[in-house]
């Protein structure tokens, strides 16, 4: 088990509330990182998403930074512009 997968399961094990929320917080993060990636793959900057998308660059970097508070059809006019679809699971 490497070293961050140690630390996780002993702060849950001694943290409730850090392991109530880890989850959700991975997931939120996990969406930021896989839109970066996927702008990145498209060959665009976030000034170039953000012209397509009508916004700022500021707004495209919280999206990609911050993504705990995003809107579905803000994913999906996202996805979009990269030339991707967006696929939601809900299990």
């Amino acid at each position: 088990m490497s070293d961050l997968k140690q630390y996780v399961e002993k702060r849950k094990a001694r943290d409730p509330e850090f392991a109530e929320n880890y989850e959700t917080g991975y997931l939120e993060f996990k969406i930021g990182v896989l839109l970066r990636q996927a702008r990145e793959e498209a060959g665009l900057t976030q000034e170039e998403v953000a012209q397509k998308l009508n916004t700022k660059k500021s707004a495209i970097s919280r999206i990609e930074n911050h993504a705990e508070d995003v809107r579905l059809s803000t994913l999906g006019k996202y996805a979009r512009v990269l030339g991707k679809k967006l696929y939601l699971s809900v299990g």
